[in-house]
């Protein structure tokens, strides 16, 4: 064999070193990558949406997070919420409606906890294999600028969809143990967790990922077509500031048409914002209980929705109390009622049917039927409240 030379062995050093590079995988990369109905990938990392860098969830290029004014409870998980769409193409703003998006948008949601501090627990000490989490209604800290550490929030789930050329695409990723990426699951989980409370009281409960078809029981709104569609970007739900923007807190609106998000929305919105359910003020507190009922229910209890026939509608546009809920008796009698009379009995919360199916946990009994395990005790309080103004008699 005969001995190379020196510049004939560097060349085939760097040869030898490019190959074994080539055989490195990558560092992942945070450019979104679409991909089509029939070829949704394993893994939620393949998508490049939210990706975890060291410690932290990151966001993809261009991917912006989003909030709304009342989210919808979901057993007190915190939600990250993002939109990406391909270069050079917009949804189309409505005052009252889903907003128009293009084909290849991408929406994402991100359910997460907090994560109760070493040795902060007062109560039940819990399973080595299971974090102690927190049930608080409190965002401010979650989110900042473009990451969620990872030391301090335990990742659940992360729902995406994807608006595919026969419509919207519903997909489920479950996080790992690890927390290093989440696997795709079209059958759905249930995860027993623990949450500690405000009261400090420990308590398990499950925490149920919806299959791919549940998804549709809320985001087909129309009943009829069963067209999916999503629930949140509406106007009036994204007509606020969003604190959490790398550059500080800015109009959401504003925003999406600064990323070429959004078109056709006028200098002036008219429609009005949904209020936020938990503010201090008790000066609007019909119309902080109707923003909770409408981001809730109204999904179903729409003149379009799966409940249409129960003629009990709690969507923001309607005004009939009678269509409300006060003194409507149910449709069908059964033990869904609570043995009540009425869905809203003016001045008596703890007669109306509405509070009863917001307490209950029976799978039989419970409003909303999916998407919750435990009930919302402060949104009970906010809807009690309520009722509990309201005059007039049921006769």
């Amino acid at each position: 064999m005969k001995h190379l030379s020196g510049k004939t062995a560097i060349a085939v050093l760097l040869i030898g070193l490019c190959l074994v590079a080539a055989c490195i995988p990558k560092k992942a990369s945070q450019t979104v990558q679409p991909f089509s109905t029939d070829s949704s990938p394993l893994l939620l990392s393949q998508w490049g949406v939210v990706q975890r860098h060291a410690n932290k969830l990151r966001l993809g290029e261009a991917v912006l997070p989003f909030d709304l004014n009342t989210p919808l409870f979901t057993d007190y998980a915190h939600k990250l919420r993002t939109v990406w769409m391909p270069e050079g193409r917009s949804a189309q703003y409505s005052p009252g409606e889903t907003f128009e998006f293009p084909r290849g948008t991408i929406l994402s949601k991100t359910f997460y906890y907090p994560r109760m501090a070493p040795g902060a627990q007062n109560s039940e000490t819990p399973s080595p294999s299971t974090p102690l989490l927190l049930a608080t209604d409190n965002y401010a800290n979650d989110f900042s600028g473009h990451e969620l550490n990872l030391a301090q929030v335990y990742l659940v789930e992360t729902r995406l969809l994807v608006l595919q050329k026969d419509g919207w695409q519903a997909l489920a990723y479950i996080w790992n143990e690890s927390q290093s990426d989440a696997n795709l699951e079209i059958a759905g989980d249930i995860k027993t967790l623990e949450l500690q409370f405000a009261d400090g009281k420990v308590s398990n409960f499950h925490y149920v990922i919806p299959t791919r078809n549940e998804c549709a029981s809320c985001h087909a709104s129309d009943h009829t077509s069963g067209e999916l569609l999503p629930i949140g970007p509406k106007t009036r739900h994204l007509d606020k500031k969003y604190a959490h923007y790398k550059a500080g807190a800015a109009d959401q609106l504003s925003s999406w048409q600064s990323m070429s998000y959004l078109k056709g929305a006028p200098t002036q919105i008219t429609t009005r914002a949904n209020a936020l359910w938990n503010a201090s003020s008790r000066d609007n507190l019909a119309h902080r209980a109707r923003s909770y009922l409408d981001i809730n229910c109204a999904h179903c209890h729409n003149p379009q929705g799966s409940a249409d026939t129960s003629g009990l509608f709690l969507h923001m546009a309607e005004s009939t109390p009678r269509r409300l809920g006060t003194c409507k008796p149910p449709v069908a009698a059964g033990r869904g009622s609570g043995n009540h009379e009425f869905a809203i009995v003016p001045g008596k919360a703890k007669e109306s049917i509405l509070t009863f199916r917001m307490q209950t946990v029976d799978p039989g009994e419970m409003m909303p039927e999916l998407g919750r395990s435990t009930y919302h005790s402060e949104g009970l309080e906010l809807i009690s409240d309520w009722i509990n103004t309201l005059e007039g008699d049921c006769v």
